[in-house]
């Protein structure tokens, strides 16, 4: 059951400043705030308000925005009253679910945000192997009500992201390459487009609309609940960890470029290079196997034979243990800036950027998400998402707490990728910094289809704080 935050129940003292959808200055009458407010069976935040700063928040501690006002919503009747109100006066919206927008586009300054934060609900059907889940819910929530039913969907890799920005975008995770992305497993969503309206979205019913929030990020509406497809898994899974001294890291790099072309769907390997806390730089090959141990013992043996590792973990591991490793460092409020993109293939010229750019100090970590599989046998076209036949994703990160060290970390990481971007092409939705020209590019020959069915449920851009997709009237 969803909670019941108490309504507005305030009488407003006078008007309030915000902000449109191009930047221009507005002024919400306190009659029509005192409306919506009333309206809600949630919330209504103000920046006088207790709870505004908390609401406010994101993961991301750069992002340090305020709305004019938050709606703190409790179900999709919420999500319509505010919808339709920035609709109506050109006010800018954000929409905050998990809040773990790299960018920081869960909230803006002086528009509305959407808040779904309370909208946890996830109902398992065991029967049919269905899951429905409200748009705020965390993915961690999804993986603690399907794991005791024996049943997964694809989940991504720190527990605290959310359901709904994690979906749009796609959805990888550490089983994509056995049961497909997140996106593939979404039977139907229930989505508010910008002229208030909640429709049911999926093959049968607005099938243009389930076919473009299947990649195409939040650029068509607010998803306020998703239904997705589980499959049989066993929660104590196989995998854990191989690492190795960072001086190796060319060898590991170009071995697993070889090995990962040749495993099972089941297998999804993943190096990641990283510091530890005692300063000393290293390379690890996180490994899961979502089929039989025995068959994982096999098929992971040429990776434990290979090189000299210091450390070698695998073997039987609780999967949700697994899924929560990266909770901590990965915690809100930390200071986060990441650049990525994906690896149509990892050549040896791509492994030698790679490691060379890696310094180790202002650099945080550099880490790799291993697709195809299942991933690759659905078509470009079949979805928004167009990357099926990339090798992985490939990402440069960097988290710290001294605020006075951001310039520093954000240009050390923006050097590292500058030397490997010549070997991208395209890159995560969810994740990237973006232009407009980079997402035209970005979707391929998907994008006229996008852009038309943008044009025809968001003329006016309402949902803009994405990798936007612009209606034609704006273009």
């Amino acid at each position: 059951m969803v909670a019941t935050i108490p309504a507005c129940g305030k009488k407003l003292s006078g008007e309030i400043s915000a902000v449109g959808l191009t930047g221009e200055e507005l002024t919400l009458e306190k009659a029509a705030v005192q409306e919506l407010g009333d309206s809600l069976n949630g919330n209504l935040l103000l920046a006088s308000d207790g709870g505004y700063d908390n609401a406010r928040r994101v993961w991301n501690g750069m992002i340090d925005k305020r709305p004019a006002l938050i709606a703190a919503c409790a179900d999709a009747a919420d999500v319509q009253n505010a919808v339709t109100f920035a609709s109506e006066r050109g006010l800018l919206v954000a929409v905050k679910g998990g809040g773990h927008s790299f960018p920081g586009k869960s909230v803006c300054d002086g528009g509305l945000m959407i808040d779904l934060s309370s909208m946890q609900s996830v109902n398992v059907n065991v029967d049919d192997q269905t899951a429905v889940v409200g748009g705020g819910a965390l993915l961690g929530h999804l993986d603690t009500a399907t794991l005791p039913h024996n049943l997964v969907t694809t989940t991504g890799i720190v527990s605290h992201t959310g359901v709904g920005g994690f979906t749009l975008g796609g959805g990888m995770g550490r089983t994509d390459r056995k049961f497909g992305l997140a996106i593939d497993n979404l039977l139907a969503a229930d989505l508010v487009t910008a002229d208030g309206q909640l429709r049911h979205v999926s093959a049968d019913e607005n099938p243009d609309l389930y076919w473009a929030i299947r990649g195409g990020g939040g650029n068509f509406g607010v998803a306020t609940s998703f239904t997705y497809r589980l499959h049989p898994f066993d929660p104590l899974s196989y995998g854990g960890s191989i690492v190795y001294p960072f001086e190796q890291a060319k060898d590991v790099l170009n071995f697993y470029a070889e090995y990962s072309d040749s495993l099972p769907d089941e297998a999804n390997i993943e190096p990641v290079a990283f510091v530890s806390p005692d300063g000393v730089k290293l390379i690890a090959v996180e490994t899961l196997y979502a089929g039989d141990h025995t068959e994982a013992e096999q098929v992971f043996a040429p990776l434990r034979a290979f090189g000299q590792p210091v450390v070698d973990e695998i073997g039987p591991l609780s999967y949700q243990k697994m899924q929560t490793q990266y909770d901590g460092a990965m915690g809100h409020g930390v200071l986060n800036y990441l650049k990525s993109g994906f690896l149509p293939e990892l050549t040896p010229a791509s492994v030698d950027a790679i490691v060379e750019s890696f310094d180790g100090e202002r650099v945080s970590m550099v880490w790799f998400q291993h697709l195809g599989g299942q991933t690759a046998r659905v078509a470009p076209d079949a979805t928004a998402f167009a990357h099926r036949n990339v090798h992985s994703n490939f990402g440069i990160q960097g988290f710290w707490t001294d605020e006075t060290e951001s310039d520093e970390r954000i240009a050390a990481i923006r050097k590292h990728y500058a030397a490997v971007e010549p070997h991208m092409y395209g890159f995560y939705t969810n994740l990237n910094e973006d232009t407009e020209k980079k997402t035209w590019r970005n979707y391929g020959s998907n994008y006229k289809r996008l852009v038309e069915i943008k044009t025809k449920f968001d003329p006016e851009n309402l949902f803009r704080l994405n990798s936007n997709i612009k209606p034609e009237s704006l273009s």
